[in-house]
């Protein structure tokens, strides 16, 4: 099955492309209250290929370096290191032309990283994934046991599905407005055969009732080439998946099965279902990583 994975945005990183939406929904986000002028700059890293990040969106505001992206279907538990990777790629960018190996301390912006999750599969309001839950443990490697590792990332998981969360949707209009319009075309994509149909309907449906109104009336065609996308994707990692167990099945070799795992590896496959999918034990996955 053959994707466009050099689609770059989605719906959600073309709705909050604007620095006054960056602005409310960061406030809605970390409870804060910062004036209306203060500047926002838009720094998301483009083709990051290795990343696999279609739905990203790196900002500065106020001192503070915040990477947000946006989920569509599953969560990711190894969210910490590709955030870590993520933001090692940012930081450069802000610190080009600067010398690091000068006498003076440089200062760089306080890092924050949010998860926004609006997948069909049960997940608390907000949950907290940390890059330390992929460390080998110190003991099993005779070293002495840790109180608190020396490298850390955490990322804040919000679920933003409808019902979810009331509280933080109301305090940004736009992000309430994405929920009610993604739920709405998940419900009509269920009951509708054509895709294509079920995101025209739920455009119509969210202009009757001024739900993203303008943003919907300038940015139908894009919507509906942008969700098409996001959809092909996963319908082509389910695949990719069976294939998988097939090829590996036949190969009857572990050989074939690494192969198979590298691939899965790539595509940003937790590790347990490299492990169910290939059969191999997770230290023979690891080794690969």
């Amino acid at each position: 099955m053959k994707i466009n994975t050099n689609f770059k945005d989605s719906v959600f990183t073309k709705l909050f492309s604007e620095p006054d939406l960056l602005r409310e929904l960061y406030c809605a986000l970390g409870g804060a209250s910062l004036p209306h002028d203060v500047p926002v700059s838009i720094n998301t890293l483009e083709n990051v290929v290795f990343m696999d990040l279609y739905n990203d969106i790196s900002f500065e505001i106020g001192g503070k370096l915040v990477v947000l992206i946006e989920h569509q279907s599953t969560i990711n538990p190894n969210m910490g290191l590709r955030l870590l990777l993520y933001i090692s790629r940012v930081l450069e960018k802000i610190i080009t032309g600067k010398n690091l190996y000068s006498e003076k301390q440089l200062s760089i912006p306080w890092p924050e990283f949010y998860v926004l999750y609006n997948g069909e599969k049960p997940f608390p309001d907000e949950k907290a994934l940390r890059l330390s839950e992929l460390f080998e443990n110190p003991q099993d490697l005779g070293l002495p046991k840790k109180t608190n590792p020396l490298l850390e990332l955490e990322v804040k998981v919000i679920n933003i599905n409808e019902g979810r969360n009331s509280e933080l949707l109301n305090r940004c209009k736009k992000l309430s407005e994405y929920t009610v319009f993604m739920a709405k075309v998940r419900e009509l994509k269920k009951e509708m055969e054509n895709k294509t149909e079920a995101v025209k309907e739920a455009v119509k449906y969210c202009h009757k009732y001024a739900i993203l109104k303008e943003f919907l009336e300038i940015h139908a065609s894009e919507v509906l080439n942008m969700l098409l996308t996001e959809w092909n994707i996963e319908d082509a990692k389910e695949v990719w998946q069976e294939e998988a167990w097939e090829t590996g099945h036949s190969a009857g070799h572990t050989e074939g099965k690494r192969e198979i795992a590298k691939n899965l590896l790539s595509e940003g496959f937790a590790l347990e279902v490299i492990q169910r999918t290939t059969g191999l034990s997770l230290e023979e996955i690891q080794k690969l990583v």
